[in-house]
């Protein structure tokens, strides 16, 4: 449930932090709104866009992505945002630096700006969301110590009363009578005839072999 709730929060405010970040001055006080998508793959130009054709688009895509990804519980999502945010930001400052021959951070405003750092910090966010959040796949499993308990399996005194205290046990051995012939000398049961465990006083029979 803690990573559930933190990877929302994460998520949220990183997405929150890459869609703010246009509208903030990215370098040398221009706003990020003003760079176009194409300058990014055919060089910086000093021309603005439009919103619609401006940095802003991606990162407005990747805001969707992250709440569907947080609304389907998919960290795959989630982190593709942040891909997204990162990729487009590393590419901006790619563009930047060559045009520019260098990039700048100081304190006078005219490097590096507030910006930057809030998509670069979105992005590193949404990454970190979709590692601490569960997915869909990944619920915690309740402890519950009735259900994962080896249960030991019952006794049966009904079934053992059936087919075992009931049950006729063969007779104990009686000695044979006098003059039957006997091919080994006779022994008492193992019980004797006093039951089992009983002694058994009485001699052997008479071997009628040697008369």
């Amino acid at each position: 449930m803690f990573r559930s709730i933190l990877g929302w929060i994460l998520a949220l405010v990183g997405a929150t932090a890459a869609v703010l970040s246009p509208f903030r001055t990215w370098y040398d006080g221009r706003l990020g709104r003003d760079y176009r998508i194409g300058d990014l793959f055919g060089g910086i130009t000093d021309s603005e866009a439009g919103i619609a054709g401006s940095i802003l688009l991606p990162f407005a895509f990747a805001a969707l992505l992250t709440l569907a990804g947080l609304l389907l519980r998919s960290r795959l999502l989630v982190a593709l945002a942040g891909v997204v945010v990162l990729g487009f930001t590393v590419l901006w400052m790619v563009r930047v630096g060559q045009a520019r021959g260098g990039l700048t951070v100081d304190s006078e405003g005219t490097g590096l700006d507030i910006g930057v750092a809030l998509a670069f910090g979105g992005g590193v966010l949404l990454l970190l969301a979709a590692a601490v959040m569960l997915g869909r796949g990944q619920r915690r499993r309740r402890v519950d110590g009735d259900k994962h308990r080896r249960r030991e399996p019952e006794h049966d005194y009904e079934h053992e009363h059936e087919h075992g205290y009931d049950r006729d046990y063969p007779p104990h051995e009686r000695a044979p009578e006098e003059g039957a012939e006997q091919p080994f000398p006779w022994r008492p049961g193992p019980g004797g005839p006093g039951g089992p465990g009983g002694p058994d006083d009485r001699p052997p029979p008479p071997d009628h072999r040697y008369r």
